[in-house]
């Protein structure tokens, strides 16, 4: 019934054809009908949006109280499964060997993709239907190969948002609809503040336009080319958070399958946020068997064409470490050799970097995903512990400074 419902709201783009076991056709998805808006309505920049703006800090805090943006924002409360977690499937889909693509189909991104969705923490919400004029468009945020992101502002309340904006007919050529669905399906769900939101969506004749959050700094991606590599502190504090957004996605059995600086975002006050959830699954059995994500970061059990689970993961955490620090991804190659480093673990961690920053990599790049560090001990690693200590001392000493400069003016 919930699918049907989700269908009904993307009529037009043959959303579900081919397999559909990747969105649990259980959930409960408590969203009005929404009304598509008039195709002839356009993408319009206003002005006084075309300059950089950043959500206040009594935005930041108080966002729930708006009564905004409830419309299409997945409710799990009466859910049996939990309160905002994607429902299991059922036992007949569990014991299918389906997946969501044939069975060793290349299914790889390319190494630099979209990053294209932006969120605030927590969004308002009213059960009236959502159309386009009910915001004002600023400027770009980002351009990928489905979508485009603008930065937008609700007209009624001001909450600052980003508005992707995906035309049908790409989707449709592309054959992604089942990949948006599912999207839709397991980010409509997460809470976490290392994970972007999506707050809702709705669209017309020709567009699908997703409201997410807005993340101040942009792209991850960006920072890292312009550093040419993070600081261990730097570092350590993303891994870090990195860790929680996956255990909490972990615990509700869902696999991203797509970490990479791309894909992370940064909040207003630098927090990172996880983003893009088009190759993400809801797997309860925790096995799967497509091979997807991006070449540098596939871990060796999906080149092997062994199933996989939740451990991907962890093999991608390390990865990203590594790249984080060295400014390259450890097997960067051709696409031949990549693949054959990446399953011979055939990678050298540069003398510059610490010996607790080269013993997390070495225990998250394991070729047998059992063996690799649980995301709890992550955490609780030497050098995480560490470098996030350093830069909570540093933080606390720059506000005393602060504080004593105020009252010295006063």
């Amino acid at each position: 019934m919930a699918m049907r419902q989700l269908e009904s709201q993307f009529r037009g783009m043959n959303v579900g054809s081919g397999s559909e076991e990747n969105v649990d056709p259980h959930a409960s998805v408590h969203a009005p009908t929404i009304k598509p808006v008039k195709s002839t309505s356009s993408i319009k920049v206003v002005s006084s949006l075309t300059k950089p703006l950043q959500p206040s800090v009594s935005q930041s805090q108080n966002l729930a109280k708006h009564p905004f943006l409830k419309l299409a924002v997945h409710n799990q409360a009466a859910n049996a499964s939990g309160p905002g977690s994607p429902s299991k499937k059922t036992a007949n889909d569990s014991e299918n060997a389906k997946d969501d693509a044939p069975k060793n189909s290349l299914q790889v991104a390319p190494r630099r993709s979209d990053p294209s969705n932006n969120i605030p923490a927590q969004m308002p919400t009213s059960s009236k239907p959502m159309h386009l004029g009910m915001f004002e468009i600023g400027r770009p945020l980002g351009k990928g190969k489905f979508g485009r992101v603008y930065l937008a502002k609700e007209r009624k309340t001001g909450f600052l948002c980003a508005l992707k904006v995906l035309h049908k007919s790409e989707l449709k050529e592309g054959k992604v609809e089942t990949q948006l669905r599912r999207e839709v399906e397991i980010q409509s769900n997460l809470r976490h503040p290392n994970i972007l939101r999506l707050f809702g969506h709705f669209h017309d004749s020709k567009r699908v336009f997703l409201i997410i959050e807005y993340a101040g700094q942009g792209e991850l991606y960006k920072m890292l080319r312009q550093a040419g590599s993070f600081s261990e502190p730097r570092a350590a504090r993303y891994i870090a958070q990195m860790a929680a957004a996956l255990s909490y996605l972990h615990k509700k059995h869902v696999i991203h399958r797509d970490i990479k600086p791309e894909n992370i975002l940064v909040g207003s006050h630098g927090e990172i946020k996880l983003s893009d959830f088009g190759w993400s699954v809801h797997a309860p059995t925790n096995r799967r068997t497509t091979l997807c994500g991006t070449l540098d970061y596939l871990p060796p059990e999906m080149l092997r064409g062994d199933s996989h689970g939740e451990k991907v993961d962890l093999w991608s955490l390390g990865v990203l470490m590594y790249e984080f620090l060295v400014g390259c991804a450890p097997f960067e190659d051709t696409p031949l050799e990549t693949q054959k480093r990446i399953v011979k673990l055939n990678f050298k961690v540069p003398d510059f970097i610490s010996a607790d920053a080269k013993d997390l990599i070495t225990r998250l790049l394991r070729l047998d995903p059992e063996k690799r560090l649980p995301l709890e001990q992550v955490a609780q690693h030497p050098w995480i512990v560490k470098n996030c200590a350093l830069q909570t001392a540093r933080e606390k000493k720059r506000n005393n400074h602060n504080r004593g400069n105020e009252s010295d003016s006063e």
